[in-house]
């Protein structure tokens, strides 16, 4: 890659299909392919030349789907969505984010409701926050909520940039609901729920690299589970809820999140495979 465009020789290689070239070097022209319009034309004059077989290929299949295609019925336009939206969201958003509502809002009725002491004196809000971000990460980089699962993971863009992007999209709806229901039950600040919920995302994340987000999430919301079942005995508060509540667990988050990063930028590569 020279500037702002891949080199001739480059494309002239993909377009022979050169087998001594490097695997990051085709995904990193692929992805530049999609977005390059001149590199796409260079491309599409080197198959002609370097790979006639192909191109002939590509005639005889065209030659044989245009008289197909004149004769299909025209079926009305559909409204796309906008280009950001499928670069950075999942095509089926809505599962995701109604659970992410329904369960803040149905802790948020628990506080209102229950007695004080039913969950050890936490507010059931607290009790979510940390790991709700998580779940919503798992839900849009799931096989069976995405049915372009399989696509999208095909494609030169899927890895660790998607993934990146997709846990961005469902931070910036999951936070702002959860600092809602902080707002209105009035028992926690950001800073109790922000930095462990940061860190459990991280954390979920480098994890995914070994065994897939979704395992990595399942996993850890069962062991956030574990940890905060004291809660329900009124005479105790579990350590994990005074590591949330109490200014002294910042550090142990912040520590957390520090080596979740740590270990998805050493990892980087692994998602590809994912």
């Amino acid at each position: 890659m020279s500037g702002e465009h891949a080199s001739r020789r480059l494309i002239d290689d993909y377009a022979r299909g050169d087998t001594e070239m490097a695997a990051d070097t085709v995904w990193a022209l692929e992805a530049h392919l999609e977005a390059c319009a001149p590199c796409r034309r260079h491309l599409a004059t080197s198959v002609t030349t370097e790979a006639p077989d192909v191109a002939a290929l590509l005639d005889t299949v065209r030659a044989g789907l245009e008289p197909q295609l004149d004769a299909a019925v025209r079926t009305p336009s559909r409204r796309h969505r906008p280009r950001w939206a499928s670069a950075w969201l999942t095509p089926v958003v809505a599962p995701w984010l109604a659970m992410t509502v329904a369960v803040t809002l149905a802790a948020l009725l628990l506080d209102a409701v229950a007695p004080s002491k039913l969950f050890g004196d936490a507010s059931p809000v607290l009790l979510i926050a940390p790991v709700l971000p998580m779940c919503g990460v798992a839900a849009s980089w799931s096989r069976g909520l995405d049915p372009a699962y399989e696509l999208t993971a095909s494609t030169a863009r899927a890895g660790l940039p998607l993934l990146l992007r997709r846990t961005t999209a469902v931070l910036l709806v999951v936070l702002p609901v959860l600092l809602a229901g902080g707002w209105l039950t009035g028992t926690m600040t950001a800073a109790q729920w922000l930095l462990p919920s940061l860190a459990f995302t991280s954390t979920a994340l480098a994890l995914g690299s070994v065994v897939g987000v979704t395992r990595a999430v399942v996993g850890l919301v069962v062991a956030w589970g574990v940890a905060v079942a004291p809660a329900w005995d009124t005479g105790r508060v579990p350590l994990a809820l005074q590591l949330v509540t109490q200014p002294e667990g910042l550090p142990a988050w912040g520590l957390l999140l520090a080596l979740g990063v740590g270990a998805v930028i050493a990892r980087r590569n692994a998602y590809s495979t994912l």
